[in-house]
């Protein structure tokens, strides 16, 4: 019984809810999304990529040739031949290659949102710690104020000679390392302001929330999976790199087939002359060796990664899924076990009474301290667990 009623006694600083300032948060991304100097070079990047790859479809140049033979035993007028021709790949490559480039074009989509969703999760993840550290200081205020009463309140009976010299040193030590622990949270604090600033491209973010409020429970384990395997960036690239693979293979079987040369071609003098239409094939018996084998091979790759890399994402899913449980089931029991006590009020209220000697205050005090800082951890881990679970939604 004793035990529970310290742990209620720190219920005084808590709110007991689930994540704060939605709406902010909310604002923080959108801001980020603007702002993020390495998702601007990124989106780029892919853009040129994406005009690279569409250069990948161009016509092969066409080529001009001529021929001016003045010289020799001939007397007539001088000889001259001219042609004018252009290459072209057997049409179903063109289609073919141009499915690939629409492929591969999606894949680069899928990255950017991969790496969008990657920095969007490490700013929630800094505003999940910003908050929590807000919260943090709110409380150290408190316990600064109660340890500075506490400390007087000693300093006044020490002056009447009711306690010692090591109970008025107790008292300061205890009231100092109150102040270094919301020194610390402070540098923390300014930490992660840092890295928000860094990922808002260097335009500075502030977060006041110093509380979490409710959100809507985690979806049910099998629902929750199904939604990630339709709409999770980084499974949806494996499975566009396996449609890639495939689309590869159906152009190196296409380009088995033969290359089409067409053209004009002029030959003569200034006295008689020949012209027409000129047409050849180029048959790839050589250049077309091993890719069609090479890119079945890579499309079983592909397949086969497709499915491990599921696997281990799920295996990743599972354990994160069981970890959120955990956490919920402990950050549950905390809240039964709390209540509306002013836990180090009352504490401090018991010691100026005479109550406790400052022995057991000091105790008892760095108990609820200890008891407390738990439950904050345990409530920012399940914050954090929770938004690796439904990164996908970002």
């Amino acid at each position: 019984m004793y035990i529970f009623k310290v742990i209620a006694f720190c219920a005084s600083f808590l709110s007991l809810g689930l994540y704060a300032q939605v709406s902010s948060i909310e604002g923080i991304l959108k801001e980020v999304e603007q702002n993020n100097t390495e998702l601007k070079s990124v989106a780029l990047y892919f853009e040129s990529e994406k005009l690279r790859l569409k250069a990948g479809n161009n016509l092969e140049d066409p080529q001009l040739g001529a021929f001016y033979l003045p010289l020799g035993e001939y007397t007539g007028p001088a000889y001259t031949e001219f042609q004018v021709s252009q290459t072209f790949d057997f049409p179903t490559v063109y289609g073919a290659r141009n499915k690939l480039i629409q492929q591969n074009a999606l894949g680069l989509d899928m990255a950017f949102r991969q790496k969008r969703q990657e920095i969007l999760l490490q700013t929630q993840e800094q505003c999940i710690e910003l908050i929590h550290l807000n919260k943090r200081l709110a409380i150290e205020s408190k316990r600064i104020a109660e340890s500075k009463k506490a400390f007087e309140h000693n300093t006044a009976r020490y002056e009447k000679n009711q306690v010692g010299i090591m109970d008025l040193n107790r008292a300061k030590i205890n009231w100092l390392q109150v102040q270094f622990r919301a020194d610390q949270l402070k540098k923390e604090r300014n930490n992660a302001l840092v890295v928000l600033k860094t990922l808002n491209g260097g335009k500075p973010i502030e977060l006041g929330a110093t509380d979490f409020t409710d959100l809507p429970a985690v979806p049910a384990k099998d629902s929750l999976w199904k939604a990630k395997l339709a709409t999770d960036p980084q499974l949806e690239q494996l499975k566009q790199e396996q449609l890639m693979a495939e689309q590869q293979l159906k152009l190196s079987r296409n380009n088995a087939l033969p290359k089409i040369t067409a053209g004009f071609n002029y030959q003569g003098n200034s006295v008689q002359n020949n012209s027409g239409l000129y047409a050849g094939l180029s048959i790839p018996i050589w250049s077309n060796r091993h890719k069609v084998n090479a890119a079945r091979l890579n499309m079983e790759f592909r397949e086969t990664a497709l499915t491990f890399q599921t696997e281990l994402a799920y295996s990743e899913f599972e354990k994160q899924y069981a970890e959120y449980e955990i956490l919920l089931n402990e950050f549950t029991e905390y809240k039964k076990a709390f209540n509306a006590l002013n836990s180090e009020h009352l504490l401090t209220k018991s010691y100026e009474l005479g109550e406790i000697s400052f022995l057991e205050y000091h105790r008892e005090f760095t108990f609820y301290r200890e008891a407390l800082d738990v439950y904050l951890n345990i409530e920012k881990r399940l914050y954090q667990v929770r938004s690796q679970l439904l990164k996908h939604q970002l």
